[in-house]
């Protein structure tokens, strides 16, 4: 069957410089097998799925999956989906907020002109780390335990361990060696520049420790944890993907309610039609 589909980049009008995206945007009659086994193929951090709503307050549904397992949330494929979504004909209930049905529930998009924007989901857990865990981190990252000003778990849905650094420089220092952890490493910028901070976001998949370019869902969570202990205060402008020759930019905000939010651009990069085929091993969820 021909479906529509998409790849985008995102957090980055410029493109090829932010984290891509691949977007099935006809995904009824696929089944969990057929998503991952397209996933797989595509090799891209993210591939999403796009599914008529099961909530009446959503505007449409979306899965998400890595190369290797679906995932219940991410931020940079949720505001690709949005993108996608819009771009081929969607239309949001309301003017400038577009509701998502994802495995975590229902998340809020904002759109302001071009740029697409997501309320923060709640924590899945949150709170300090042990010790033998933090040590564990440092040592797969080969940097001094004595380094790490800072930790808690962030995990809104990727299982994401915090670690806050002195300075952005010993984040781009670092050097990592295997590990089996979702590790999100941030540090400041000096004063006086355009970026409050820089992220970068480790991982295992299939046995090899990878660097995600742009994160939506960890800077979502290191900016709740960073806003709720002091210190930072929204708004503010992070910096991702440096160490991989990326520009990834993140905007972070909070609302009046004291909700973050973490915005960014969003650019189409190709549009055109796949072929997949339903198998109906399994039923779709």
């Amino acid at each position: 069957m021909v479906r529509r589909f998409a790849q985008l980049d995102v957090f980055s009008k410029i493109p090829y410089r932010g984290n891509p995206l691949a977007v099935v945007v006809d995904g009824e009659g696929l089944g969990t097998s057929d998503m991952q086994r397209f996933a797989n193929w595509t090799n891209l951090s993210e591939t999403t799925f796009l599914l008529p709503p099961s909530h009446s307050d959503a505007d449409y549904r979306v899965r998400i999956f890595t190369p290797t397992e679906e995932l219940p949330f991410a931020g940079h494929p949720t505001l690709g989906s949005a993108s996608a979504w819009l771009a081929h004909g969607g239309r949001p209930r309301a003017k400038d907020s577009i509701v998502q049905e994802c495995g975590v529930g229902l998340v809020e998009v904002r759109r302001d002109g071009d740029s697409l924007s997501f309320r923060a989901p709640s924590l899945l857990r949150s709170g300090p780390v042990d010790e033998r865990l933090i040590v564990e981190m440092a040592e797969s990252l080969g940097i001094d335990r004595r380094g790490i000003v800072d930790s808690a778990w962030v995990d809104n849905g990727p299982g994401w361990l915090g670690i806050l650094l002195e300075s952005a420089d010993e984040v781009l220092a670092i050097r990592p060696r295997a590990t089996n952890l979702s590790i999100g490493v941030v540090g400041p910028h000096s004063a006086g520049g355009p970026f409050a901070y820089e992220v970068r976001a480790f991982y295992s998949a299939a046995g090899t420790t990878l660097e995600d370019p742009v994160t939506g869902s960890l800077n979502a969570s290191l900016a709740q944890w960073l806003i709720a202990t002091g210190r930072f205060t929204a708004p503010y402008l992070v910096s991702q993907g440096t160490a991989l020759g990326r520009a990834g930019v993140v905007r972070v905000s909070s609302d009046e309610t004291g909700d973050v939010w973490i915005g960014g651009d969003v650019t189409i990069c190709i549009t055109g039609t796949v072929e997949i085929d339903g198998t109906h091993a399994d039923v779709e969820r």
